[in-house]
């Protein structure tokens, strides 16, 4: 229906009137103006409907005509999803440069996912079985390894009539019919999904199994849930963004899904030209090959920030019902929540805290909470959606309404410090202000499959290095000669940890990932060492004898000289430490 026009123009919402727009929806989608630009109900006044645009709005006027699709906004989940590049709406960048250049023209109208590619499809039922939502029918393989399955649409269930023989299909090729009380549905590669609304599961499960990152700060200190939600606040170049794309890189996942969103153009730049030349250490492919990139820059429309959180989601969702594991990393948050304000600026609301709007809780909640490990419909299988967010605070200000709404929806707390990353110390995450509540619920993973020391050992380690802070505000008082020779061996055992342990180079292949059975090694090694000299100390061994034993070198260097699978090298050195420090003991006591 084309009856309704634009009334009110003001950024990138609009106004729109007329009799059709009685019959419109929350969240529907609509055609605005002469050039058909997408845009989506937000509010609804009797025969007023606010509608935030997608794209540029310059140059609308009253009067243009506003057109009702009778859809919300929706993805097209099926096989070609997988190694594309994104807008906010899920149009496809690099289809779209073809047609319009590299500055995107307005109301481009694009598939989302090409009808020109066949696919080669493979059945898993037969005609007669009866099937319900979510349940596997076939599958694709794409990338030349990944199995795409192909499942009943989550609404429907029914009899299987005419599915298709194995060979090459286009998208909107039906290779199945569903029949349920006399009607027929055609099954398609491809399926529909409103991005608002969470894709449904049996139930949800408790989070256990560790989300291996490599990151050694991350994995033994403040470690992540498969299905987790964590937080990375950090003020300007404090390195969210290069954390996350580190955890893209080498999170131990089956999907990876990254959303740009209102972040530097740069940023998304650098993810686009360096990922495609990295290569997966687990399936041995590029790693574009298991991702989805979402790009949506900081000079792209506002709006299209709230579209490319919720289309990033629901792409995950979908693979998580095929019982994969999923990383989204979505950079920023912040930028989201800025997006909101905006809006909400225009549509007159009264604000709260800074000017955010009052259901700013409720918005992020809702993101956060499709986060988790559940049992999927249909298959019964367990699949996994784990949910990483950049936040940006001004001024690294972690009292921002943003960075504290966010801190309560989410159980891991990575505070990354300036100071930090202007020392060069990566990844910048401050130890003292950062927390897990999973430490518990990952301790029988480690348990079962590193060694049931891990959580003794991990608290050891926590309680030397939570003292930094103090022993730094002790040394500014009275100096460092004048403290005592256990406090002295305390910050070098700490320089140890934060050197040889928490300081992690992206760039060295030894270096950049490390194994949890690597990392538990490595702190036992050095809190090993700490125990046996404060014996020693304790039998008056002079201090400066033992900060200077030439082993030290060796374990700060244990990160980057001992790869993964040299572990037998850690045990000999821990050997080499306990024969120097017995030699060293004999010398001096005996």
């Amino acid at each position: 229906m084309k009856d309704s026009k634009i009334s009110w123009v003001s950024g990138s919402v609009i106004k729109a009137t007329g009799e059709s727009i009685k019959l419109a929806q929350m969240h529907e989608i609509v055609k605005v103006g002469d050039e058909k630009l997408l845009g989506e109900i937000i509010k609804l006044d009797v025969d007023t409907a606010h509608i935030q645009v997608y794209e540029e709005t310059t140059g609308l006027a009253p009067g243009e005509s506003v057109e009702l699709t009778g859809a919300p906004l929706s993805v097209e989940l099926g096989p070609g999803i997988l190694g594309e590049i994104f807008d906010g709406i899920q149009r496809p960048l690099i289809t779209m440069e073809k047609l319009s250049g590299i500055f995107i023209k307005r109301g481009i109208s694009i598939d989302k996912l090409s009808r020109k590619n066949k696919w080669d499809f493979e059945p898993l039922t037969k005609n007669g079985e009866k099937v319900e939502g979510g349940q596997v029918i076939g599958k694709v393989v794409e990338k030349n390894y990944f199995n795409h399955f192909i499942m009943i649409p989550p609404e429907l269930k029914g009899i299987i009539h005419d599915i298709a023989i194995e060979g090459p299909y286009q998208l909107n090729e039906p290779i199945a019919t569903i029949v349920q009380d006399g009607q027929k549905s055609s099954i398609f590669l491809y399926q529909n999904w409103p991005v608002r609304k969470p894709r449904p599961f049996i139930r949800r499960l408790k989070s256990v199994d560790l989300f291996i990152t490599g990151q050694r700060v991350i994995d033994t200190f403040f470690p992540l849930t498969l299905g987790g939600g964590a937080a990375i606040p950090g003020g300007f170049g404090s390195g969210k963004s290069v954390t996350l794309q580190t955890l893209a890189k080498r999170a131990q996942t089956d999907i990876v899904i990254y959303i740009g969103c209102g972040e530097r153009g740069n940023e998304m730049a650098e993810i686009i030209e360096e990922f495609p030349k990295l290569i997966d250490p687990s399936t041995n492919k590029n790693l574009l090959d298991k991702m989805i990139l979402i790009a949506n820059t900081s000079n792209m429309p506002v709006a299209a920030r709230d579209s490319s959180i919720y289309t990033g989601i629901t792409i995950a969702e979908y693979f998580r019902d095929m019982g994969y594991h999923v990383a989204l990393m979505a950079d920023s948050i912040s930028r989201w929540a800025e997006a909101l304000r905006e809006i909400s600026s225009y549509l007159e609301e009264i604000p709260a805290e800074r000017g955010y709007p009052a259901y700013l809780p409720s918005r992020l909640s809702e993101f956060f909470e499709r986060a988790g490990v559940v049992e999927t419909i249909g298959n019964r299988s367990i699949g996994s959606v784990t949910v990483m967010g950049a936040v940006s605070p001004p001024s690294s200000d972690f009292t921002d309404p943003v960075v504290q709404i966010t801190k309560n929806l989410v159980e891991v707390f990575w505070a990354l410090d300036k100071d930090l990353a202007y020392i060069r110390h990566y990844p910048a995450i401050n130890w003292n202000i950062s927390y897990s509540e999973y430490v518990n619920a990952v301790s029988e993973w480690w348990a079962n499959n590193i060694s049931v020391d891990w959580i003794e050992y991990r608290a050891k380690a926590m309680d030397l290095l939570r003292k930094d802070d103090e022993l730094k505000r002790m040394i500014k008082l009275i100096g460092p000669d004048a403290l005592p020779d256990k406090e002295k061996l305390i910050l070098k055992v700490i320089e140890l940890f934060r050197d040889g342990f928490l300081n992690q180079n992206a760039y060295n292949e030894i270096d950049s990932f490390t194994t949890p059975e690597k990392q538990f090694k490595m702190v036992k090694i050095i809190i090993d060492f700490y125990e046996r000299c404060f014996k020693l100390v304790e039998k008056k061994v002079p201090i400066y004898r033992l900060v200077s034993l030439p082993i030290i070198p060796e374990i700060k260097k244990m990160k980057s000289n001992i790869s993964n699978d040299e572990i037998d090298l850690l045990d000999m050195l821990s050997n080499r430490i306990d024969k120097e420090l017995l030699a060293l003991e004999k010398e001096l006591i005996m």
